[in-house]
């Protein structure tokens, strides 16, 4: 199988072109793949591939072989990848996802190869039917107890496609995020599990974000998350709707646009191609 190796922020992911190649089981792969010390090493395997509703579709695995709706990292890279290896030659394409369709604007350097990409992640789902999680279907979870191992934690949920926990904490690097990450993870509140972003206030326009990702554990970066901490930050109250949030990998700008959607603007690098057997 022919892969590109590709990270945004860090995220990093296997990305398979089908519209040359075939994989005929993407979970099962991308166990293999993401193994960083049998394979190729990643946060999970993604499937570039033809759309009959957009300009390319997405499929995005997680390292443990789960299906997982979106991923906001991963998507910049594969607009990147559609546009730098000639599926596309517009600046502003389409994607098909687990999520929707998305709408991307790619931003190209001297060498015409794209290095920058803004997402219009569209607005967050802040019920719990939308996120899903257990209670009331049309309620929200802004700044509600959550009890964990006799500590209690102030979460506010959002769903960008994928679901989302975000907590505030006051040293974000110190935090125990391997501890607490995997038990709200897999906490019976969330029936499809969920993402859960720990993150540091700096200022108004400026906050530092760890990321516990549903089937892959601590990672460098998450688009998603940081869309849906935008949301968590206004909704709060804590911050302004443009923010610039520093997470492990890099930097992404962030907007909860006046048109209720949220812009993700980040970097999209390609690091290295080949094959592996499979």
């Amino acid at each position: 199988m022919r892969f590109t190796k590709m990270q945004g922020a860090g995220n990093d992911y296997v990305y398979v072109n089908c519209f040359e190649e075939k994989v005929e089981d993407p979970a099962a792969v991308a166990v293999k793949v993401s193994n960083r010390n049998f394979g190729i090493g990643s946060d999970g395997l993604i499937l570039i591939m033809p759309s009959d509703k957009a300009d390319v579709r997405m499929r995005m695995f997680n390292s443990d072989g789960s299906e997982s709706e979106m991923c906001g990292n991963g998507i910049r890279c594969v607009a990147k990848y559609a546009y730098d290896h000639g599926i596309v030659s517009k600046k502003e394409i389409t994607a098909e996802t687990g999520a929707g369709i998305l709408t991307l604007q790619l931003f190209t350097g001297d060498d015409n190869k794209v290095n920058k990409v803004r997402v219009n992640m569209g607005p967050p789902r802040l019920t719990r039917a939308e996120i899903p999680m257990q209670g009331e279907p049309a309620s929200q979870v802004i700044n509600q107890p959550l009890n964990i191992m006799h500590t209690t934690f102030n979460i506010t949920c959002a769903s960008m496609g994928n679901p989302h926990c975000v907590i505030f904490v006051e040293d974000v690097e110190g935090f125990a995020v391997e501890k607490y990450g995997p038990l709200i993870e897999n906490h019976e509140m969330f029936p499809r599990r969920t993402n859960v972003e720990f993150v540091q206030v700096i200022s108004r326009t400026e906050v530092r974000q760890r990321t516990w990702e549903r089937g892959a554990g601590e990672t460098l970066a998450c688009g998603t998350g940081s869309s849906a901490v935008t949301a968590a930050c206004v909704l709060n109250g804590l911050t302004e709707k443009k923010i610039l949030n520093h997470l492990s990998g890099g930097d992404l700008e962030m907007e909860w646009s006046e048109d209720g959607n949220i812009y993700m603007t980040g970097p999209a690098v390609e690091v290295f191609s080949g094959e592996i057997a499979l």
